[in-house]
């Protein structure tokens, strides 16, 4: 019997990730979505969002899923402290109707909850699934309130089979431009070509565990076909700092950078000795989470999984996807 499978921010980059890998493996698939995008023509979009609760039920209703993986959130960590009341709608009364609806219709479904290593916050690294909970922004809040209430919550209530995958970060071409990994692969790609003078970066000495998205998606599938439900931190085990990702770019970009000074007054200049990365201190957060690492021993050890694509091929994969990209945009060869 064909399994099916809804999947909300379908659009996203770990929808369509995880949309090709459930393509792959005979899934009929339902996409819920705000926007009209082109997306397989074997994938089935329903006109919805979390924030309303009957577009909720109608889109469970119509797709009947097996499985549904909530990846639909206001992602933007930044974006969270200007928009705090929608972050909550979202990311936190979207699950609430999510659950609901899900239970209502199907007790025996199975859900996976996109969550995020930003819930540890503060907490000293690594980071692992019994690591204390310490979020410090709306973003981080909305997704530990939401773990707590509606996958914890309902799992040892009801015995609703929900799991969090607590997500590390996780890039690819796919990322959009107002994350980190992605603005800096861009931007260089831009300076390389000429089209761009210099890239402006907050704090430069952030850590964070980057892996894979299409690596990442494959785990929570992978957590749903587990014989009973739990949560799993998906992560690297390995941590780099911005200046380094900025550092691994410029390099395969053939373009090194030396860095001088330290903090907000650190720049990276070419060997044209001249100025292509700054810090432009409006860009720091103003609760900063200094360094996420995950510890993946867990789904290691229970899912059988792990990262194939490394830190250096990640970086590589999106530096060479942006400069084909801008190339084409501007008609260079």
């Amino acid at each position: 019997m064909v399994k099916k499978a809804l999947i909300t921010g379908i659009t996203g980059q770990d929808g369509r990730y995880l949309a090709k890998l459930l393509l792959q493996k005979g899934y009929e698939i339902y996409g819920l979505t705000r926007h009209d995008r082109t997306v397989d023509g074997a994938i089935k979009l329903i006109k919805g969002c979390l924030t309303d609760a009957e577009s909720i039920k109608k889109a469970l209703e119509i797709s009947r899923p097996d499985e549904i993986y909530n990846l639909g959130a206001q992602s933007n960590v930044n974006l969270s402290f200007q928009i705090p009341e929608e972050t909550w709608d979202i990311n936190y009364f979207g699950v609430r109707h999510l659950v609901r609806a899900a239970m209502k219709l199907n007790p025996r479904i199975k859900i996976c909850q996109a969550s995020s290593a930003e819930m540890f916050g503060t907490t000293p690294p690594p980071q692992k699934e019994s690591s204390p909970f310490n979020p410090v922004s709306p973003y981080a809040e909305t997704k530990t309130a939401a773990h707590r209430d509606y996958v914890v919550g309902y799992r040892e209530r009801y015995g609703l089979f929900i799991c969090s995958g607590i997500l590390f970060n996780h890039e690819s071409p796919l990322r959009n431009k107002e994350f980190v990994t992605r603005k800096i692969t861009h931007a260089l790609a831009k300076i390389k070509l000429g089209l761009q003078d210099h890239l402006e970066l907050g704090n430069l000495a952030v850590k964070r565990d980057w892996g894979f998205a299409g690596d990442y998606v494959e785990a929570m599938w992978m957590i749903l076909q587990q014989p009973e439900p739990e949560d799993f931190v998906i992560a690297t085990g390995i941590s780099h700092t911005v200046e380094q990702f900025a550092q691994l770019a410029a390099d395969y970009l053939d373009m090194p950078i030396t860095w001088r000074e330290q903090g907000v007054h650190q720049i990276g200049i070419n060997q044209q000795k001249k100025v292509i990365v700054k810090v432009n201190p409006s860009f720091f957060r103003p609760n900063e989470v200094h360094h996420l690492l995950g510890n993946p021993i867990k789904a290691r050890k229970k899912l059988g999984w792990h990262s194939k694509v490394n830190f250096g091929q990640l970086v590589e994969m999106m530096v060479k996807s942006d400069l084909d990209l801008v190339a084409r945009e501007h008609g260079i060869k």
